[in-house]
């Protein structure tokens, strides 16, 4: 049995039916992990969800914050981005069912000694203390009153605290698991910046080389920040090579991280 991890796909279908290919995946005797951003962007979200459902316990996948801006678009709190692909599922006919499968995703999975997460943790917390908070948000997201809850995941995040509670509590918790890159020397987030860490402006810290971090017992495996591309150290495994952009669509073996890319099939966005 082989473990894979896999990089951001947002909707890049072709690409991964590719990428399977190349790594001979095989369902009855093979796992995946999915680093979240399953959707959005590309032009077969409907399809990277129906294929995921379908594979049932071989895929583990955890929410990123196109996953998130999806239920927050069903639940109409948020309006239509520009750039959103999201119609060929707002309109599917079971779409209940495919909402119902994505808000039962956690926002972290521990395992062994690896956290998947889709964007990073904070300096201060522990894998345990990151599926903790994770799980607060889990429970909102599969509750029945969902649609309300994804309302109030909007809006700008405060700095965190362990004090913090509601609303407040559950934006700082989602900022750093789901949008996380660069860090201000306090452990804030700065989210002005989306870019290669050796662009960014002086100060600022890639949340995974912040010194001195509490989660570093266990490796994070990670997408989300494309402009980062594949990037592999001793506590940090970055998946996301910008495959909706036109680059490529990776996956890592686990745990001997032998790595494996296809070309993006999809036209850049």
């Amino acid at each position: 049995m082989a473990l894979y991890a896999i990089g951001d796909i947002q909707g890049c279908m072709s690409s991964l039916e590719r990428l399977l290919s190349t790594i001979s995946f095989s369902p009855q005797t093979d796992r995946l992990w999915l680093v979240g951003d399953l959707v959005n962007r590309g032009p077969r979200s409907l399809d990277v969800l129906r294929w995921a459902m379908e594979l049932g316990p071989a895929v583990t996948c955890v929410l990123g914050n196109h996953d998130i801006h999806l239920l927050a678009r069903a639940a109409g709190a948020v309006p239509e981005k520009k750039r959103d692909t999201l119609d060929d599922v707002l309109a599917a006919r079971d779409l209940d069912r495919v909402l119902d499968w994505v808000r039962s995703r956690p926002l972290v999975h521990v395992e062994d000694n690896y956290v998947m997460v889709h964007g990073g943790l904070h300096p201060r917390w522990t894998a345990e203390d990151a599926r903790a908070r994770g799980a607060e948000i889990e429970r909102e997201l599969r509750a029945p009153t969902w649609r309300t809850f994804v309302g109030q995941l909007q809006g700008t995040a405060p700095r965190w605290d362990d004090s913090l509670a509601g609303a407040d509590r559950w934006r700082a918790i989602l900022a750093y698991l789901t949008r996380a890159r660069m860090l201000k020397p306090d452990g804030r987030i700065e989210s002005g910046f989306d870019g290669p860490p050796s662009q960014a402006p002086a100060g600022l810290i890639p949340w995974f080389q912040f010194p001195n971090a509490a989660w570093t017992s266990h490796t994070v495996v990670f997408g989300h920040w494309a402009a980062l591309g594949l990037s592999v150290g001793p506590r940090h495994l970055g998946l996301d090579t910008g495959c909706v952009w036109g680059n490529s669509l990776t996956a890592m073996r686990l745990p001997d991280r032998t790595v494996f890319q296809v070309k993006a099939v999809e036209k850049a966005s």
